[in-house]
């Protein structure tokens, strides 16, 4: 190879590199609403385990509204392509994303579906920025309807710990989310999601599976590529963590009954983390945001 060759050669590995090192340590483009999201409490739950319990309250009109809002709106539609998308619908922007993309307001399961995905996309902030994984969220621009959930495990995360020699030491951690925004009782929330989390160990080969078709589908090769290194645990071990958290408004928030939950029947269960998110008037909250996501596009 000459000179040139190899320079080319080296530039092109320390741009994989550089890319890879991103997912490792994401850049630093950390959402300002996480400032608000504080933890407050560890309750000990009936079997031993902790649970962390976090506080979200964020100032009504915060300019980290805005920031939040985009981040909502480009998970589901990239700014880039709206127009496109948008095109012959005789729809604005806003009208577009309203109608067409964001789970609908008022008619269920529309409520339902939007109060689900706000609490996947706020756990999967803590997950990627808070602790530091890699979280890919391309299903939300993929539903086949703006009022259904996604099959198969809510979040994935992925911490690779060499770009270029997998080890036992690279992390694959799933997550199952739950969440009650309205009423006035403790629905269980918690370990309704012990209990899906421990089926992720199941579905989690299809959900890796579809993760990388839709990344090879946007030629997004070195993502995929990541995604790839976690597909075979036998012949290249890592270690699986799991997580179940409910998010919760404040008004149904019951210490005692969360204690409760149990995960001693968990399969990973010495490798399970418990997360519990409570904040006042949540729903509104989430409202705002695809509201805001719609006005400002």
């Amino acid at each position: 190879m000459n000179s040139q060759g190899l320079d080319e050669s080296r530039s092109d590995a320390a741009g994989r590199e550089a890319l890879l090192v991103e997912a490792i340590a994401p850049a630093n483009n950390r959402p300002s609403y996480l400032d608000f999201l504080q933890e407050c409490e560890h309750l000990t739950t009936a079997d031993g385990r902790q649970c962390d319990v976090f506080q979200l309250s964020v100032p009504v009109g915060h300019a980290c509204l805005s920031d939040w809002a985009r981040r909502f709106r480009q998970t589901y539609c990239l700014d880039d392509e709206l127009d496109d998308l948008r095109a012959g619908t005789g729809k604005s922007r806003s009208q577009y994303l309203l109608d067409l993309v964001f789970p609908d307001k008022a008619n269920a399961p529309g409520p339902g579906v939007r109060s689900g995905d706000f609490a996947e996309l706020l756990i999967s902030d803590y997950i990627e920025f808070i602790l530091g994984y890699w979280v890919p969220r391309g299903k939300y621009a993929e539903k086949g309807s703006r009022d259904e959930s996604v099959k198969g495990v809510d979040i994935v995360g992925f911490k690779l710990f060499d770009a270029d020699r997998p080890t036992d030491q690279d992390e694959l951690l799933t997550f199952e989310v739950k969440a009650q925004l309205s009423g006035r009782t403790y629905g269980d929330r918690l370990q309704i999601a012990v209990d899906d989390s421990a089926k992720d160990y199941l579905r989690i080969a299809q959900t890796l599976a579809a993760m990388k078709r839709r990344m090879l589908h946007a030629r997004q090769q070195v993502e995929a590529l990541r995604v790839q290194r976690f597909q075979n645990i036998v012949d290249l071990p890592y270690t699986f963590k799991s997580g179940a958290a409910a998010v919760l408004i404040s008004g149904v928030f019951d210490a005692a009954k969360i204690q409760m939950t149990r995960s001693s029947g968990h399969n990973n269960a010495e490798a399970l983390s418990l997360l519990v998110v409570q904040g006042d008037d949540l729903m509104n909250l989430a409202h705002a945001l695809y509201q805001r996501a719609a006005d400002e596009a």
